[in-house]
């Protein structure tokens, strides 16, 4: 079973920047779609962003736009989520979400996602004083 990891959250002032990266083992990640969500204590799981794996495309909810860039750097297998200005209302689990190439739908309903199989096992992002 391919599992997605994430990792390189952390503890972060308010106005700081943290970059998370999505891999996996045993699956090259190149040609998917990979999402970013994001789930707060108390809340549902919301989508933050996903990556096109068929174009260059990328997308974002009205959270992160102007402030969160998602990336893939093909020659380490990863796929990014830069955090700038962060916000303590961007305290949350980040998770990212593929459908591994099992659907046609690409990143086209990201926001909710039902053909998203594969999902990571989360990173703790906080942003405090």
């Amino acid at each position: 079973q391919v599992q997605l990891v994430e990792s390189g959250g952390g503890l972060v002032q308010p106005g700081g920047s943290l970059r998370l990266s999505c891999t996996a083992s045993g699956e090259t990640l190149d040609h998917y779609a990979i999402g970013w969500f994001r789930q707060a204590p108390g809340k549902e799981r919301e989508a933050v962003s996903c990556i096109s794996g068929k174009t260059t495309t990328t997308y974002y909810e009205d959270s992160a736009k102007g402030r969160f860039t998602v990336s893939r750097d093909k020659t380490k297998n990863t796929v990014y989520l830069q955090m700038n200005s962060l916000r303590p209302e961007d305290t949350a689990v980040y998770y990212c979400g593929s459908d591994l190439g099992k659907s046609p739908w690409d990143c086209d309903y990201y926001s909710d996602p039902p053909y998203f199989g594969f999902w990571g096992q989360g990173t703790q992002v906080t942003v405090s004083s």
